[in-house]
């Protein structure tokens, strides 16, 4: 190789494998962000209801096809400890089907349950919301999905962190359950566990958030005023989450492994990868609306920047990891070079190790066996799920510029409710401070939520020790 092209290489490959490193530096640090410290790992949980249950909840529940799984959405719902909420069923008037699901549930409980169709030609969730803003008539609108299992103490929960805290917004946990179901199904569970425990919870505290698609409530006074929800946005919850953070609405974000809401995972690669791929392009929406620049801070704006171009900078990892080891196998490189280009592929290596002691809380936490063979499809499953990933990102990017934002659904079968344990309807013993809140400037289903391991990782040693050990204290609270 003459000797300009082998500089040009040696200095192209170096500072490639070192921004993926940092990259990879910063994203594992705050994934871990809940487990810091005794105090954060507090102030991420909801504090104990005071039994003075104030403010009255408008329950959104948009169902398109979902027959098979609403009803028992509903259910859970209506079994409510707190005392002042209705639900909103939103059905298309081309969905017979789950049409007559909502109406006999209306017709058990007509003072909770009301119906609204949504008439509109081509359907989507925002435009289902939207259709049903103009009914509510609670203090907080909140959204749920049509598979979701929901704690019958939740809202008693959500009303005293907005009462304790003046939040103008609540982000609740949500957790995939049906871990055993596939080997995607583990993976796709370990992400929302990383990405509702902890990693929200630093998006709330630096003022920039990208909403949940459920379990999310926010006064309905200020969801009027952002006029709703946008219609046109594939990810809709995100949206929101940068509109209010964007105008200096407070957010709150709280987690507890009783109170989360449970849900499935999709149930094939197909509809995982159009989800992903969905939430992708919205997330690229969401980027080129440009609302995330009225955020007052640099520091908010660049977590605005890295957090909204996540699956962009997976896609890109997924094919430069593989060149950079080629490069530094085949390639007459020096030494030193060489060395570097294995950084990235060292960040992976520490990653897995985070996300084994993370599955085996997560099955503490939740109750599920996690037997050996989870750990070495966690491990085995990696690069192909890295695959995946990039995949729906390449995918959201020529879906978005061939203009094309038709509403992929995801189909629901209702696997997470053979898997998940009956859920205790006591409140969890004690209570923490009144979780983390963002006086601040503004704050998704997590579209970032990639645990991919060619994007978060760092060197190991007494990080990986002290961060296990905060993992599992948190298992024993």
């Amino acid at each position: 190789m003459p000797g300009g092209d082998a500089l040009f290489t040696a200095v192209f490959i170096t500072v490639i494998s070192l921004a993926l490193f940092g990259i990879a530096a910063f994203t594992l640090w705050w994934q871990m962000h809940a487990w810091r410290t005794p105090e954060v790992l507090a102030s991420t949980r909801f504090n104990a209801p005071d039994g003075g249950g104030r403010l009255s909840f408008s329950l959104l529940l948009p169902a398109r096809h979902e027959q098979a799984v609403l009803e028992h959405t509903i259910d859970r719902l209506l079994e409510s400890s707190h005392t002042d909420y209705e639900i909103i069923v939103i059905v298309g008037h081309d969905d017979p089907e789950t049409a007559a699901v909502a109406e006999r549930a209306a017709g058990r409980a007509p003072d909770r349950v009301r119906v609204v169709v949504d008439h509109h030609e081509t359907k989507n969730k925002p435009k289902a919301l939207n259709t049903a803003l103009p009914h509510c008539r609670g203090d907080i609108v909140g959204v749920f999905d049509a598979e979701d299992q929901v704690h019958p103490e939740l809202l008693a929960h959500v009303d005293h962190a907005f009462r304790a805290s003046g939040a103008d917004v609540v982000q609740g946990g949500v957790q995939l359950i049906n871990f055993h179901s596939s080997w995607y199904s583990l993976r796709n569970c370990l992400e929302y566990f990383f990405w509702f425990r902890s990693r929200l919870h630093l998006h709330a505290e630096k003022g920039f958030i990208p909403l949940g698609g459920n379990t999310v409530f926010v006064r309905t006074d200020v969801l009027r005023e952002a006029d709703g929800w946008d219609q046109n946005c594939l990810a809709e919850d995100c949206d929101l989450g940068v509109r209010l953070s964007s105008v200096g609405k407070k957010v709150v974000v709280a987690y507890d492994s009783d109170m989360v809401t449970r849900e499935e995972t999709p149930g094939s690669l197909m509809s995982l990868l159009k989800q992903r791929t969905r939430w992708n392009q919205g997330f690229l929406q969401v980027y080129r609306k440009k609302d995330w620049q009225q955020l007052p801070g640099r520091g908010q704006r660049w977590l605005a920047r890295y957090t909204l171009m996540t699956p962009f900078m997976q896609a890109a990892s997924g094919v430069i990891i593989p060149v950079n080891f080629a490069v530094a196998v085949f390639l007459d490189v020096p030494v030193g070079i060489a060395f570097v280009t294995f950084l990235p592929m060292l960040a992976a290596m520490v990653t897995f190790v985070f996300e084994v002691v993370g599955l085996h809380d997560f099955g503490r936490q939740y109750g599920l066996p996690v037997r050996f063979v989870h750990y070495v499809k966690l491990v085995v499953g990696g690069p192909f799920y890295q695959v995946m990933l990039a995949g729906a990102a390449i995918r959201a990017v020529w879906r978005e510029h061939r203009g094309r934002n038709e509403w992929e659904l995801t189909s629901h079968t209702g696997a997470h409710l053979d898997t998940a344990p009956a859920v205790d309807t006591a409140p969890p013993a004690g209570g923490a401070a009144v979780p983390a809140a963002v006086p601040g400037r503004r704050a998704a289903a997590p579209a970032a939520v990639g645990t991919a391991a060619a994007t978060t990782g760092i060197s190991a040693g007494a990080t990986a020790t002290a961060t296990a050990t905060a993992i599992r204290e948190d298992s024993r609270q």
